[in-house]
């Protein structure tokens, strides 16, 4: 079953493996956005009165589980000739105008909607197929 959520071109076997166990239960998350908390890469906005600064990570989750999955995103970018997926286009479609994102602001990024989709996938029993998910809405 959680292998389903993992079934996105240029993922290897080791690489689900090594973040399902470090993930665990995924039933003990409701929604995405408790898998986002758990991972700690939910935005952190600090503002006092008038001063605003600029938003940023958390870095006091499962430090090794970030990890984890920043690099499987940079290797499906490297893998992109093998099968495309909506997180590669997601991370093309941020660096270029009006977004221009950094390589690691986008890589998070893809992080966060590659953990969405991999929830809706793990929590619906049904593999990754990109033609399925670009035709619908």
């Amino acid at each position: 079953m959680f292998l389903k959520g993992f079934s996105f071109p240029g993922i290897q076997e080791t690489t689900t493996c090594r973040v399902i166990g470090e993930i665990g239960d995924i039933s003990r998350f409701k929604n995405n956005k408790q898998l986002n908390a758990y991972v700690r890469i939910d935005i952190g906005r600090y503002q006092s009165g008038s001063i605003q600064y600029k938003d940023h990570i958390y870095k006091r989750g499962n430090r090794r589980l970030r990890s984890m999955l920043f690099f499987m995103i940079v290797s499906m970018l490297s893998a992109k000739r093998k099968g495309t997926n909506h997180i590669v286009d997601y991370y093309y479609k941020l660096k270029e105008q009006p977004y221009n994102k950094h390589h690691k602001v986008a890589t998070i990024a893809c992080v966060n909607k590659f953990l969405k989709i991999a929830f809706h996938l793990i929590q619906h029993d049904i593999l990754y197929d990109y033609e399925t998910a670009s035709t619908n809405p």
